[in-house]
């Protein structure tokens, strides 16, 4: 078949993918021209509907290691003493103590994860974004007990509290936690069935809708964000700033003081992480390598000496959440030194400006949108391909945008650096962000520069994947892999490398 035919066949085929909508159809090569054994089906539009997360949202501070297993249960256990305080005064009185129950992977890997302090840390007022990492170190002696006072009552929060419940369950989410208040008679006064759902995202069931503004350019896919450019003749940025703005009701300034913010605390921790050594917090020795690599990468030739630098900020972001530091979700903080390894890239390699910053920044939250609603970013749920794989899509759009690239060179970076991960497991080695969460964050900062090379040096109409179809078949990759491939810390990696 000559090229000409092909293409032909190509146009021919994709007209049949349009969504009902009226948005642009997904690219991809059509089934005619393999042989009837290659299969195919025609690409199924997202069913979730139109994206309503926050900048503010994708892009959350709180303290390591894990965004799932300490960001949020620390945000859930923070909401359920907030939902304590709105109680009557006379179910308050006849309260007696709190329990939670850990199901899932909050179960398996909670305490590498230090899920139990960042629980008691929610429950005696602390706030992921400026969370004491003393205190979370202080809660690690588990012979300790301490107080937190609700509404003029006084309970004790200690490890005595927590419930390490059911691995496999049937629960929605396969992060579940249920808080719950216990009168003296034992009976359950008042309880919430909480669900991390990854990048420290969290919902209860029977969540009622959040009091947010609606988009103002709404989308739910690639294809749908690149027919609203095209129709609105707004660039990527000017999309997202107006959707931030018209979601979260807030100024422009506020907008981009959150960027700042981001692109900061990203920064500052690869500087501090390059200065540091010794050991990481750890049942075995683990030391840190991050301020090593740098050191070598400065008596090595050119090439060489660029990729070991690049490879150290990713260490050095990874190392430092792994030690409990605040980090930045983006889009978890086990994958929390990928972004921050091209942000210093960007700003001390490349010299960008702090507004081509800001922009790469909306346009990773942009990919970071897409594969959060459809797909997922929780490795409990699709393993380290929304975790990794994710965070080097984002990477490789930010630093491809920032650059000057066009929305299609942009959506092909993502593509390219998230395509290159499917299929990758979560299997933490004694379920702690160490072994291989630290060296992943390194491979997922070079593969999103060289997806950004490759993008900006190719012709884009000329590349057959497209960003929505490659979302699409990691959602289906995750349903698929073994439930001990996913963050249980039982299977592959997790349990080969261990002595028995």
């Amino acid at each position: 078949m000559d090229r000409r035919t092909f293409i032909k066949m190509a146009v021919i085929s994709s007209a049949g993918t349009l969504y009902k909508s009226k948005i642009a159809s997904a690219r991809g090569i059509p089934s005619k021209v393999f042989d009837s054994t290659a299969g195919g089906r025609c690409y199924v539009p997202p069913a979730k509907g139109v994206i309503e997360t926050s900048l503010t949202d994708m892009f959350k501070i709180g303290p390591g290691p894990s965004s799932s297993h300490t960001v949020a249960p620390l945000r859930i256990s923070s909401n359920f003493l907030k939902a304590l305080e709105d109680l009557t005064k006379d179910l308050m009185e006849n309260a007696q103590s709190i329990q939670v129950e850990l199901f899932g992977s909050l179960s398996a890997t909670g305490k590498g994860h230090r899920t139990d302090r960042a629980i008691l840390a929610g429950l005696m007022g602390q706030k992921p974004e400026t969370c004491d990492p003393k205190l979370m170190n202080e809660l690690g002696d588990t012979t300790r007990r301490y107080t937190t006072t609700i509404s003029g009552k006084t309970f004790e929060v200690s490890k005595d509290i927590i419930v390490w419940g059911k691995i496999e369950h049937d629960y929605p989410f396969a992060n579940t936690m249920i808080m719950r208040l216990v009168g003296k008679d034992g009976a359950t006064l008042f309880e919430r069935e909480y669900y991390s759902t990854g990048g420290g995202f969290f919902h209860w069931k029977g969540q009622p809708a959040p009091a947010r503004g609606k988009p103002l350019r709404p989308f739910g896919s690639m294809a749908e964000f690149k027919r609203l450019a095209q129709e609105s003749n707004k660039t990527l940025h000017e999309i997202i700033l107006e959707n931030e703005k018209a979601i979260m009701n807030v100024r422009e300034d506020e907008v981009l003081a959150h960027l700042d913010l981001v692109l900061k605390t990203m920064e500052d921790g690869v500087t501090q992480g390059l200065a540091e050594e010794g050991l990481l917090p750890a049942p075995f020795k683990f030391y840190r390598k991050a301020k090593r690599i740098h050191e070598c990468s400065k008596n090595a030739n050119v090439a060489d000496g660029f990729m070991q630098q690049m490879s150290s900020y990713a260490l050095a972001g990874s190392e430092g959440n792994a030690a409990g530091r605040l980090g930045i979700t983006a889009p978890t903080l086990g994958s929390a030194g990928t972004m921050p390894a091209l942000v210093y890239v960007m700003k001390h390699h490349l010299k960008l400006s702090q507004d081509a910053m800001r922009k790469g920044l909306l346009a990773a939250g942009l990919v970071g949108f897409l594969c959060k609603n459809n797909a997922s970013v929780a490795g409990a749920e699709v393993g380290c391909q929304g975790e990794i794989g994710v965070a080097s899509s984002m990477a490789a759009a930010m630093i491809s945008y920032a650059t000057g690239s066009s929305l299609e060179v942009t959506e092909l970076a993502a593509t390219i650096a998230l395509e290159h991960h499917l299929g990758m497991s979560c299997d933490p080695v004694g379920g702690l962000v160490l072994i291989p969460c630290i060296e992943r964050n390194a491979f997922g900062a070079i593969k999103a520069y060289n997806a950004y090379l490759l993008a900006t040096n190719e012709i884009a109409s000329q590349h057959w994947e497209d960003l929505d179809r490659v979302i699409m078949a990691m959602h289906e990759t995750g349903i698929a892999m073994p439930t001990m491939f996913k963050e249980m810390g039982t299977g592959g990696l997790g349990v080969t490398m261990v002595d028995c």
